[in-house]
Parts: structure tokens; C-alpha cells; sequence
């Protein structure tokens, strides 16, 4: 598989994690809603790397660290 139809699979695997994710979030699902939100934060890193596009790779950097120290600081 090339890289752009890799980042074409990612891309919506990873937004179909996420929309999830704020379903359980609505829902009060938790811990599922932050798994979720994590398979679909890290999916988008993945397309910001194969896309080379630092906006992309900077913000889901951020949103992940803030992820994990909310977790941890539980």
C-alpha cells in the first residue's frame, strides 16, 4: 500500500475512533471515551507524519500529552 492510500485508510479509521470517542464521552463512558480518543489522536499524528505536515503532527502531539497527563494525574 502506497502512503497516500495508507494515509487515506488512517485518516478515516482514525476519525471514526474519535467521533466514537465523544459518543462514549456524552454517554459517560469512561475510560473507553479517552482509549478511543487516543486510537483516533494517534491515527492523525500517523497521517501528519506520512503527509509531512507539522500542524497536523504538533497538534496531536499536544492533544496526546494532555491526554496522557490528565490520566495520570487521576
Amino acid at each position: 500500500m502506497d502512503a497516500a492510500r495508507a494515509a487515506f485508510v488512517i485518516k478515516w479509521v482514525a476519525s471514526l475512533f474519535q467521533i466514537a470517542g465523544y459518543g462514549a464521552t456524552g454517554l459517560g463512558l469512561e475510560p473507553w471515551n479517552i482509549l478511543l480518543f487516543l486510537v483516533g489522536v494517534l491515527g492523525w499524528f500517523t497521517v501528519g507524519l506520512l503527509w509531512g505536515d507539522r500542524a497536523l503532527i504538533l497538534v496531536h502531539l499536544v492533544a496526546f500529552a494532555a491526554m496522557i497527563a490528565g490520566a495520570m494525574s487521576r
